[in-house]
């Protein structure tokens, strides 16, 4: 589809009740079909500043460029629907294109890429109310954890909190958790060795008061053989996350081969993936998605 820029910011001016008006009206689905997997499409990498794909530095910052790309993506047979902050959201429920979707709100966005408070990642999107009031299905955190940075206790108080104010309205959460640490110019980077990993899954596993709704989204390990024995480390239901995978085909049937292993184990229930399926190196989103898709 075309998305009109114009007709959307005309019904936000004029009209933004609307928007509530289209999440009252949204047909909703259990989070879990038939098949009991699920095929994620994220998109809530630009509030945090993040808007570039391998070596494409400002892929993401075309607002009407990415929405054409959600909603193709979101009409493929087997994707069962997105995670996006608000603003993104927002434009989809307008677009109608939410209806029978799986709607995952993204909450914490505070921690700013490459920003020195990047790990005091603070919980500036949806709150766990919002969710609730607009009727979306689930939420999603990122918890980053560096041993060396004071700012990621505040993440991992302000987490647990966040787990138990979902649990409370008996909301799915997923909590997508890495060791992280700075290089010496500064750059932060996530640790994918099995230790790590291990290690994460196990922090993020134990947070809050109850685990009932709590779902990891986790990477593939450096070496994809570990994954087995990583995720022994915790019966929470996970997905894999994508990342940013390279952005030659290459790299994108590399990261197809990491998934295929990794979706056989016992407690992984599917994918969230973003910028290499919504941004291929071959620029055929349709292809793309449905590659992803088949792997489950």
């Amino acid at each position: 589809m075309t998305v009109d820029i114009a007709e959307l910011v005309r019904t936000r001016t004029r009209h933004p009740e609307a928007i509530a008006e289209a999440a009252a009206r949204r047909r909703r689905r259990p989070l879990l079909g038939d098949s009991g997997r699920l095929m994620i499409v994220a998109a809530d990498h630009p509030a945090r500043g993040a808007l570039g794909v391998g070596d494409r530095k400002f892929a993401m910052a075309n607002r009407a460029d990415l929405l054409e790309r959600l909603c193709l993506a979101l009409s493929r047979p087997g994707v069962d629907g997105v995670l996006a902050t608000a603003d993104i959201l927002d434009d989809l429920l307008l677009l109608g294109a939410l209806d029978d979707r799986v709607v995952m709100g993204s909450m914490n966005r505070g921690g700013l890429q490459g920003a020195a408070f990047e790990l005091d990642d603070r919980f500036t999107g949806h709150r766990p109310e919002d969710i609730r009031r607009l009727g979306f299905d689930a939420g999603k955190l990122l918890l980053r954890i560096d041993y060396d940075d004071p700012g990621s206790l505040n993440t991992l108080e302000s987490t647990a909190r966040a787990v138990d104010e979902m649990a409370a309205r008996q909301l799915p959460v997923f909590v997508e958790p890495f060791i992280s640490r700075r290089t010496p110019d500064g750059k932060l980077r996530n640790d994918l060795s099995a230790e790590a990993v291990t290690r994460s899954i196990a922090i993020a596993s134990g947070l809050g008061g109850s685990s009932a709704y709590t779902w990891l989204k986790v990477p593939v390990t450096d070496n994809p053989d570990d994954m087995a024995q990583v995720m022994e480390t915790s019966t929470l239901p996970a997905v894999l996350l994508g990342g940013d995978i390279g952005d030659s085909a290459e790299d994108q049937v590399a990261a197809y081969e990491k998934w295929r292993g990794a979706l056989q184990l016992p407690t992984v229930r599917g994918l969230v993936v973003g910028r290499s399926l919504l941004y291929p190196a071959d620029g055929d989103v349709t292809a793309a998605v449905d590659t992803a898709v088949g792997l489950l």
